[in-house]
């Protein structure tokens, strides 16, 4: 109980006294610091051109392929870590559980699989899902183009990710 008293009686002196060390530091009438500096110099950094040989890494999003590393392949492909392969569907409603069947066998699992639906978000079948997440992968179905950047993204981190990306072309 006598702590409980003492307490009463200190907290408003220390609440007074951090409030004047506070209006000290920080007038009420000075304008915020500006964001525009911060942005501009964010956006001189290029930390992906510092990409190592080896690594895949989108440069070009078609509405008939993609360019990869100098070169231009057409068609739907799927990329695991640093490979890429040719893949067979032309559009989403081809995507099945038998066209990612490479996922029930692909070690280490990749942490996310990220599918490229064309030219925009598409919902994808729960049956599909379900299968996905049997293999212990989590899904993001976005847009190619999208899905093409956050693959060099979390790629270049090191992470582990795949993606199945149709042409940009694609609408259905």
């Amino acid at each position: 109980m006598a702590v409980r008293g003492k307490t009463m009686v200190t907290l408003p002196t220390l609440v007074r006294a951090m409030r004047r060390k506070t209006s000290n530091h920080m007038p009420s009438n000075q304008p915020l610091p500006s964001l525009r500096r911060a942005f501009s110099l964010y956006d001189q950094i290029n930390l992906i051109d510092n990409v190592p040989e080896d690594q895949i890494r989108f440069k070009q999003v078609t509405a008939t392929g993609f360019g990869v590393k100098g070169v231009h392949y057409e068609g739907s492909l799927l990329c695991v870590g640093n490979l890429l392969m040719s893949w067979h569907p032309k559009k989403l409603s081809e995507v099945t559980s038998e066209s990612l069947s490479i996922f029930q066998t692909v070690r280490p699992v990749p942490e996310i699989l990220l599918l490229g639906c064309g030219k925009y978000i598409q919902p994808v079948n729960p049956e599909l899902r379900a299968f996905i997440r049997s293999t212990g992968m989590k899904l993001e179905a976005v847009d190619s183009r999208n899905a093409a950047s956050t693959y060099n993204i979390l790629n270049e981190e090191g992470r582990i990710v795949a993606a199945a990306l149709l042409p940009y072309g694609v609408e259905s």
